[in-house]
C-alpha cells in the first residue's frame, strides 16, 4: 500500500502556509489496489473537499494495509510521533496511557448524539468517551440452499437450534458435502467464532457488569457441545483450531460448505462464486441466539500535537452523512450514526444488509473499553480453538485463560 496525500508532505503538524494546519491521518485500507478499490480514493476525495472549505487546514493522508497499520501506528506513538488522527481496530491501550482526546473535546453535541447508543458505548474508557466508531458490522448464519437441497433439507428452514444444526450437517455429510459446518477457529479470528457459540449459549466473555467471565459454565458448554457433536464426528473441515476465517469464507464462496456464520462481505464474495445462499440469526442452543457478534472499527484523535480545534472539525466533515454514507456505501459495511443507518434503511440498492442493520442494536462487542482487552484477545485468538482437541479440557483451558485475563486486569 502507498499513501496519498493532499497539501505538502509533512513529518509534523502546524507546517504550511501562514495560519496554516496540517493534519496527519493514518487509515486502513478496505479495499484492494489490486481490484481498484483501496480506500485511498475515498480519503483523497475527502481530505480534498476538506481542505476546499477550510483553506487554512491541510489533510496528509496515510493508507495502509489492515496486516501492518496496527503496528505502525503503534511504532509512531513510541517514537513520540503520533499521527493527529488514528482510524484502525482498537484505541483502549491509547486511551489508557492519556494520549486521546475525549470525543467531547472533539465534536459538538448533536454529531456526538448521532452515533449509535450501544457503539458509543464500546468506545469508552471508564465510563468517557475516546474511540469514535467508524464503520461496524453484525454476523448472521449463512447456508448453501443448494447443498441443503442435495441433502434432503428445505432451503427455507435454516436451523434454529444447536441439535439442528447438527441433524442438518449429518445430513449434509451424508450426502457427500466436504465441509458440512465451517468452524473457523484459527488465530485470524478464533475470538470471533467462540464468542457467536457462547452467546448462544446464554454466555460471553464479560458478565453484566462488565467483569472478565472467559470461563463461564455457558462459555465451557458451548465449546464442549461443538467438540462433541460437531468436531469429532468429523462434520466440520480438519482441525479447525489451525482454520482461519479467510480460508472457510473462500472455500463457502466455492460451493464446498454447507453452514457456517458470515459477515457482510461474505455476501459479493458468495456472490461472485455464484452460490445460492440463505441468511439467518444464530442458532442458540435451545432457540435462535437472543444477540449476536458486533465488530466496530475506531477513528481517535491524538494530543500530542495540539492541533484539536483543527481535528474536530475534520471529523466533523468526516461524520456528516454524506461522507459517512459515502464509505460504507462502498464497501457493504454498517453505519455507526443514526443518520446514515436511516438512509441505509431507504436504500434498496443495500437491502442485503438490512438483516445485519436490525441486529445492531442488540449485539454484543467485545470489551474494548478495557485496556486488558489487547492482550486478552491475544490470548483467545491464539489459544481457544485448542478446545477442539481431544486431549483439552475446555472447562482448564478456559479457566487458564481467564486468570490471564484477571492478571491483566489488575495491571491495567
Amino acid at each position: 500500500m502507498g499513501a496519498a496525500s493532499t497539501g505538502a508532505a509533512t513529518t509534523g503538524c502546524g507546517i504550511g502556509g501562514p495560519g496554516e494546519t496540517t493534519l496527519r491521518l493514518v487509515a486502513a485500507d478496505y479495499g484492494s489496489p489490486s481490484a481498484g478499490d483501496s480506500s485511498r480514493g475515498y480519503w483523497q476525495r475527502l481530505a480534498d473537499a476538506f481542505q476546499r472549505a477550510h483553506s487554512d487546514i491541510s489533510v496528509d493522508v496515510r493508507v495502509l494495509s489492515w496486516n501492518t497499520i496496527e503496528k505502525k501506528v503503534a511504532e509512531m506513538v513510541a517514537d513520540d510521533d503520533a499521527p493527529d488522527i488514528a482510524q484502525i481496530g482498537a484505541y483502549a491501550d491509547f486511551a489508557g496511557a492519556g494520549k486521546l482526546y475525549k470525543a467531547s473535546d472533539l465534536l459538538p453535541i448533536p454529531v456526538q448524539a448521532d452515533f449509535l447508543a450501544n457503539l458509543a458505548e464500546a468506545g469508552q474508557v471508564n465510563r468517557v468517551q475516546y474511540g469514535l466508531p467508524f464503520v461496524t458490522s453484525t454476523r448472521l448464519f449463512f447456508y448453501n440452499k443448494a447443498l441443503f437441497e442435495k441433502a434432503g433439507l428445505d432451503p427455507e428452514k435454516p436451523p434454529r437450534t444447536w441439535s439442528q444444526v447438527r441433524s442438518m450437517a449429518e445430513r449434509l455429510n451424508s450426502a457427500g458435502v466436504k465441509i458440512p459446518y465451517g468452524l473457523p477457529l484459527g488465530p485470524e479470528e478464533a475470538q470471533g467464532e467462540a464468542l457467536m457459540w457462547m452467546l448462544g449459549a446464554g454466555g460471553g466473555y464479560t458478565d453484566s457488569v462488565g467483569t472478565y467471565s472467559v470461563n463461564a459454565e455457558e462459555n465451557v458448554r458451548a465449546l464442549r457441545w461443538l467438540r462433541e457433536n460437531l468436531v469429532r464426528p468429523g462434520l466440520t473441515q480438519p482441525a479447525p483450531h489451525k482454520t482461519n476465517r479467510a480460508e472457510i469464507f473462500e472455500a463457502f464462496a466455492e460451493g464446498e460448505v454447507g453452514m457456517l456464520n458470515g459477515h457482510p462481505t461474505l455476501m459479493p464474495q458468495a456472490k461472485r462464486g455464484k452460490v445460492d445462499f440463505g441468511m439467518a440469526q444464530l442458532p442458540g442452543e435451545k432457540g435462535p441466539a437472543g444477540s449476536t457478534l458486533g465488530v466496530a472499527d475506531w477513528m481517535m484523535a491524538f494530543r500530542q500535537h495540539g492541533n484539536r480545534e483543527a481535528i474536530g472539525t475534520f471529523l466533523d466533515f468526516v461524520y456528516s452523512e454524506k461522507n459517512h454514507y459515502s464509505f460504507v456505501d462502498s464497501y457493504d459495511l454498517l453505519p455507526v450514526t443514526t443518520s446514515a443507518s436511516e438512509r441505509m434503511r431507504k436504500d434498496r440498492d443495500h437491502r442485503d444488509l438490512w438483516r445485519f442493520l436490525d441486529q445492531l442494536p442488540s449485539a454484543d462487542f467485545y470489551p474494548l473499553g478495557k485496556v486488558s482487552w489487547a492482550a486478552v484477545n491475544a490470548d483467545l485468538k491464539g489459544n481457544i480453538g485448542k478446545a477442539m482437541l481431544d486431549a483439552t479440557d475446555p472447562e482448564a483451558l478456559l479457566t487458564g485463560m481467564q486468570r490471564k485475563a484477571e492478571a491483566e486486569e489488575g495491571q491495567e
